[in-house]
């Protein structure tokens, strides 16, 4: 096969990079490629045969190691079915490779079959498209496709990390002949060596009398992988300093007595007052979105003198409050232990003594624990049937320590970020909030399922879990997959938010009801299954379904969505007229 030896060469490069993660559909065109990786010693392949799902695989399995992952799937609108997990990961800042078959550029239009035009098909939602040559003959294109293959797998990781794209024409014949054998050649690797942004002397000496002259200090993380430095930093600077730190549960930073991680109900029921006083003078923002819109408001509405935000480029500035003063070119873990470091040293000399009264630490947390009360008040009515709201709330206290949990979009990620987890717990939150789209969740949940031997939990709505159903399809499931399914037969959320829950195709137009179970799904995809419809029956199953065994699981738990409304409506009505507990 020796014409199309610099595609075999391809998988070797991979390797040589340091992807080891393949995520493969099967088709015609994209063979030499499949066949390439396939039989690399090196590569560890999975196959899913629809490839939404596989790009959403991918991205979960990207998600949990923090490195790349390829993906390949054969010409045609075939590469079309990429894009909702292509878009995700450039908005959410996860590496992929996309690898796509291509038919030879002088057959488009030409009524040939799966050939479409995919130079540049992802647009503006890669960080970087490249079309390979078609012929591999001369050695001009085999130095231009190993440069090319160096410098995308290098753009993926580069921050802002993200998808690359690589469409691949190729020619036929691409089926090796039974006594040929693949030879992975040494190939050329071109390392690119990372730099550290590093901030001057003078600039390092402004942000702190910015700092010094503020006297009331906020910081606020949005979505943030897990990861332990962030917190303990965080909490050094809680803990001596009296700087309140804001946290939602997909920042990863939970409950421990300091951070205020109730946000979305104490913001509901501030007065003005009350709202001025929470103001900050200066305003510190790391990680990437937000999820509650009352924490959004209310930092639009009460925008703090400075704002700094600190994220290691600056190709795009992020003002998600109106409020920006400073962006900062540096890793928030770096920059915020620096800070303190030299901060604190300086108090040393200068013997500063630390205000025990810290008012407005105290402000913030007074509120915050006011709001988790009125929550757990919310969810211990007597006599209250089985809601989802209260369903999550059972879950997320039995989560096994030390897993992982997904949360699917739409209700579920802001059931749970309303009840949150605890920092003992030590919870690994992930959720797909790049674009925030109900596609994927169940494909994304099962690919980092597949890179960890720790419990993965995916709490998902019935409307997301069957819009997904094909990551059951062909994939092998790990069996430490747990997948919740909240199951009020209607996409909930349109029932909760005010403009289509007052409208009379409310139900037809908006939630569609579609009268399934997850019974038949998962006897086909051998999955351990129960279904629950009291809340006393969720929390007697919950520990033997956290256990280790040799199949993964689905709970399905039914509820009904009038009465998942008449909850949250009392919720906010009570919030409105700012009960006090």
């Amino acid at each position: 096969m020796p014409v199309l030896q610099p595609i075999v060469n391809i998988a070797e490069l991979l390797h040589q990079k340091g992807i080891s993660d393949v995520v493969v559909s099967p088709g015609s065109r994209s063979a030499p490629l499949t066949l390439a990786v396939a039989r690399h010693p090196q590569l560890q392949v999975r196959v899913m045969a629809d490839e939404r799902s596989a790009g959403f695989v991918a991205l979960g399995i990207a998600q949990q190691t923090r490195n790349p992952v390829a993906v390949i799937c054969t010409s045609g609108s075939a590469v079309y079915n990429l894009a909702p997990a292509v878009a995700e990961a450039f908005f959410q800042q996860v590496p992929l490779l996309l690898l796509t078959a291509d038919r030879p550029h002088e057959w488009l239009h030409q009524q040939d079959g799966q050939t479409i035009d995919q130079i540049g098909i992802f647009g503006n939602q890669v960080k970087r498209s490249y079309d390979l040559p078609a012929d591999y003959t001369h050695s001009d294109a085999r130095w231009a496709i190993e440069r090319s293959l160096n410098e995308a797998i290098t753009l993926c990781r580069l921050e802002p990390a993200g998808p690359v794209h690589i469409n691949v024409p190729l020619r036929e014949p691409f089926y090796p002949k039974a006594d040929e054998s693949f030879t992975f050649e040494r190939v050329r690797r071109i390392e690119t060596l990372p730099a550290t942004p590093t901030l001057a002397p003078d600039t390092w000496h402004r942000l702190q009398q910015e700092w010094e002259q503020s006297s009331r200090i906020l910081i606020a993380v949005g979505q943030f992988p897990y990861t332990p430095a962030l917190g303990s930093i965080l909490n050094r600077i809680t803990d001596e300093w009296g700087i309140p730190v804001v946290g939602e549960i997909i920042s990863n930073l939970h409950a421990n007595g300091a951070f205020i991680t109730h946000t979305d109900t104490m913001m509901a029921s501030l007065d003005e007052q009350q709202a001025n006083a929470l103001r900050p003078d200066l305003l510190i923002t790391l990680g990437g979105s937000f999820l509650t819109r009352n924490l959004k408001t209310f930092f639009r509405t009460y925008p703090a003198h400075r704002h700094w935000h600190i994220q290691l480029t600056i190709d795009r500035i992020t003002d998600a409050f109106q409020s920006l003063t400073t962006l900062i070119p540096s890793d928030p873990i770096a920059f915020l232990e620096k800070l303190f470091a030299d901060l604190d040293y300086q108090r040393f000399l200068q013997g500063d003594d630390d205000d025990d009264e810290r008012p407005f630490l105290n402000q913030w947390q007074a509120h915050d624990r006011q709001a988790a009360r009125y929550v757990q008040h919310m969810l211990a009515q007597p006599d209250q049937p089985l809601t989802d709201w209260s369903a999550v709330q059972t879950v997320l206290e039995q989560l096994p320590r030390n897993s992982g949990l997904h949360l699917a979009n739409s209700m579920p990620v802001r059931y749970a970020n309303l009840c949150g987890l605890t920092e003992q717990q030590a919870i690994q939150v992930s959720a797909n909030r790049g674009v925030s789209g109900i596609d994927g969740c169940l494909s994304t949940a099962l690919g980092a399922a597949l890179k960890t031997d720790q419990i993965v939990t995916l709490l998902i709505g019935d409307v997301a879990f069957f819009y997904d159903r094909n990551a059951l399809w062909s994939a092998t499931i790990p069996t430490n997959l747990r997948i919740i399914l909240l199951n009020n037969d209607s996409g909930h959320i349109f029932r909760i938010i005010d403009g289509p829950s007052r409208q009379p195709e409310l139900e037809t137009y908006f939630e569609t009801p579609h009268g399934y179970t997850a019974r038949n799904t998962a006897a086909d995809a051998g999955l351990l299954y129960e279904q629950v419809d009291t809340r006393e029956r969720l929390a007697s199953l919950l520990p033997d379904f956290f256990s280790m065994g040799h199949q993964a699981k689905l709970l399905e738990i039914a509820t009904d969505k009038q009465a998942n409304q008449a909850q949250f409506i009392t919720y906010k009505n009570q919030l409105a007229s700012k009960l006090k507990l």
